[in-house]
């Protein structure tokens, strides 16, 4: 099961929580939520429960709908997307990963769009997640 390191309802996770819980790829993900507010600086975020079943998540928004939502694990973390078709499309076009593009390709399709989880586990990816968030400020 895929499934946030933190559960506890009751509890919402602060700094300290997401260092321990990160070890050294905390700074990737502040590095992330940065990037979001340079592109985007009226982003606001927020701590979702989102139930028992998958717990406590994270997401940067605009005004309408989530930018990014990082996902936080043991020792690592997903950055989550979602897509409408029409960023769906400037993506395949884009110097994005072909591993990104054909998990997106392969995703299923909601009202809202295409959503893609993304292991963010070394600074490898960081530059694909850089591409993925000015795609979604900018469509």
């Amino acid at each position: 099961m895929d499934k946030s390191i933190f559960t506890n309802k009751n509890s919402i996770p602060n700094n300290s929580d997401l260092i321990i819980a990160l070890g050294n790829l905390h700074e990737l993900w502040q590095a992330i939520a940065l990037y979001v507010y340079s592109k985007y600086p009226k982003a606001t975020e927020e701590w979702k429960f989102s139930g028992e079943k998958y717990g406590w998540n994270f997401r940067i928004k605009d005004k309408k709908r989530a930018i990014i939502y990082l996902l936080p694990r043991d020792k690592y973390f997903k950055a989550a997307f979602v897509f409408g078709q029409k960023a769906f499309e400037v993506i395949l076009k884009s110097d994005v990963s072909n591993e990104i593009k054909k998990e997106l390709e392969m995703a299923k399709v909601y009202a809202e769009g295409r959503g893609i989880r993304i292991d963010v586990k070394a600074d490898a990816i960081l530059s694909d997640i850089k591409k993925l968030i000015d795609l979604k400020i900018g469509n």
